[in-house]
């Protein structure tokens, strides 16, 4: 379902949150995208930017906890760097 406000508005068939849909974006990225793309269409343009960027900061420590704890496992050996397949214990 389309909104009505004119942020909502795109120059196309689809929306934004077509474009997440089609690319599977989790909720971080696909905020920071719908963000991007509407800024300056409301009130305040960097406001809209500076919400951009904490998604995308958000996602970016999301990302890095968790190639961390992949590492740590990897590292602890309780799971192959190959396969990720947990060891029995």
């Amino acid at each position: 379902m389309r909104g009505n406000a004119i942020h909502y508005e795109a120059t196309g068939d689809y929306d934004v949150i077509d474009i997440c849909q089609d690319y599977q974006l989790n909720f971080q990225r696909g905020s920071a995208l719908k963000y991007i793309v509407r800024a300056g269409k409301k009130d305040d343009e960097l406001q809209d930017l500076y919400k951009a960027k904490d998604f995308i900061e958000r996602e970016i420590a999301f990302v890095r906890e968790k190639r961390n704890q992949e590492a740590n496992n990897i590292k602890e050996g309780i799971v192959s760097p190959y396969n990720y397949n947990y060891k029995e214990r």
